[in-house]
């Protein structure tokens, strides 16, 4: 192991560590600086792309915490991928990262305190097998292929049979002599899932090995269905959460790593629109299963988005008109990231209702006429709500779960059930309305990426109204 990746490791298991220390140890590789600089960049990490140039600006802009995993994940994939690395390290190494991803997703997802533990427990959860790629001659390397084609289901004794101990016990000896005992004492108890924690661990690790069989094995739905049960969704939603992780963990591999780490990572884009008939294509005759795959699901457009939230921060600065300002927010929030329906919904008849003001998506067009939903400070609804508070709002996950009751049955006729997003519009102090988008077409789950993109939209919409209000 490297001395930055022992160093940031320690890092990771410091309660105090500040950014002059995490800055100090990056910097002393200029490769690695420049690596974390460019994810740091990247709009899947940055999707607000405000430049990044200093390790300590990339600490203000995407966090602390996203930082030093950048840097760790970086360091060591860089560390194990050196050389010419064989095809068995490249499928275990994207394996595991793809893992790390979910796992943390579905930490913060369940809102666990331990996060970046649970990313690092399941990254070197297969530590001594990774280890064993990167450091093994071409004998010893032959002679795993063979016991472990002769035990396809056994990896532990294949091991035995090659190393004289187990992958499982060279994991642990190596983060024992790397000093990462809580690390390891998380890897153990994942192998049986003991507690939240654990259980997340082990769950990631499952999905990443699970989905190089297929999305639409038994083994997949029953995974689907246990995080569906962690997180307190319906299987379909746990699905589709699953996916968004997997959609994230290609993009941030594919930027972190020296080849195309994210290409060893089952794509997701070829998949049943009906989530549901999926999760039950076990119980379907082969020919009716088929018949589900329906039109392309609507996909993120890195490069619209781009595009998107340069033309706002520019108009930010130099405001145009209202149209071309809306224009470009639906177009951005919608082909950019991803959005299937979006609305913006502005006060009206005296701040006493909302009002569709814009909307796009499929099957959104009547809003414009329709939806009208009051505006009451005695019966607060969800769009007064997130108005009030002046934030941004994911509801439908297990962390939202009390302003559940604040969706009113009027706007669920109108919007349907499941996840969404809404956010305050305000030019200056002065409130505009709220911004609305969903997955519901699809039924698939929202990402975190969405969201601070969404986010990012709905700042630069109210300082293009405030800019233009100026102007006036």
């Amino acid at each position: 192991m490297s001395v930055v990746v022992h160093d940031l490791l320690r890092l990771s298991q410091s309660e105090t560590a500040s950014v002059r220390q995490l800055a100090d140890v990056l910097l002393r590789d200029a490769s690695l600086t420049s690596k974390v600089l460019r994810v740091s960049n990247s709009v899947y990490c940055n999707p607000g792309r405000e430049v990044v140039k200093t390790i300590s600006r990339a600490v203000v802009v995407i966090g602390f915490d996203q930082v030093r995993m950048i840097g760790l994940s970086v360091s060591l994939l860089d560390g194990l991928l050196k050389g010419s690395p064989r095809d068995q390290l490249q499928s275990l190494l994207a394996r595991s990262f793809h893992g790390a991803m979910q796992a943390r997703n579905l930490a913060q997802y369940i809102s666990l305190a331990e996060k970046e533990e649970i990313f690092i427990a399941t990254l070197l959860r297969h530590l001594g097998e990774l280890a064993f790629w990167s450091q093994a001659n071409a004998a010893e390397a032959e002679r795993m292929v063979v016991a472990l084609e002769a035990s396809p289901d056994d990896r532990e004794r294949a091991s035995k049979d090659v190393l004289g101990t187990s992958f499982d016990q060279l994991t642990l000896g190596l983060l024992k002599t790397w000093n990462l005992g809580e690390i390891g004492q998380l890897v153990q108890a994942s192998r049986t899932a003991n507690g939240p924690a654990a259980r997340t661990v082990a769950l990631g690790s499952a999905i990443a090995q699970t989905a190089e069989r297929g999305w639409g094995t038994e083994a997949m739905q029953d995974l689907a269905r246990q995080v569906a049960g962690l997180i307190g969704v319906a299987p379909d939603e746990a699905m589709q959460q699953i996916l968004a992780s997997t959609d994230e963990a290609i993009h941030v591999a594919g930027t972190c790593a020296n080849g195309d780490l994210g290409a060893w990572i089952p794509r997701t884009n070829e998949l049943p629109l009906d989530l549901s008939a999926l999760l039950a294509i076990d119980a379907e005759p082969a020919h009716q299963a088929r018949s589900v795959v329906q039109e392309p699901l609507l996909q993120p457009n890195l490069d619209m988005l781009k595009l998107s939230l340069q033309n706002m921060a520019l108009m930010s600065k130099s405001p145009i008109n209202v149209d071309t300002t809306l224009s470009t927010l639906m177009n951005g929030l919608h082909l950019g990231v991803g959005l299937e329906r979006v609305m913006l919904a502005v006060l009206a008849d005296n701040q006493s209702r909302f009002k569709a003001r814009r909307v796009i998506g499929k099957g959104t067009q009547h809003w414009t006429q329709d939806f009208n939903l009051q505006c009451s400070k005695n019966d607060t609804n969800i769009f007064s709500y997130a108005l009030e508070q002046r934030e941004a709002l994911w509801v439908g996950t297990a962390k939202s779960a009390a302003l559940n009751g604040m969706v009113p049955q009027q706007m669920r006729d109108w919007l349907g059930d499941g996840m969404f997003f809404i956010a305050p519009i305000l030019a200056g102090n002065r409130q505009i309305g709220v911004l609305y988008g969903d997955m519901r077409i699809s039924g698939r789950a929202l990402s975190a990426s969405q969201f601070a993109a969404f986010k990012r939209f709905t700042e630069l919409t109210g300082a293009c109204l405030n800019a233009l209000s100026r102007r006036s």
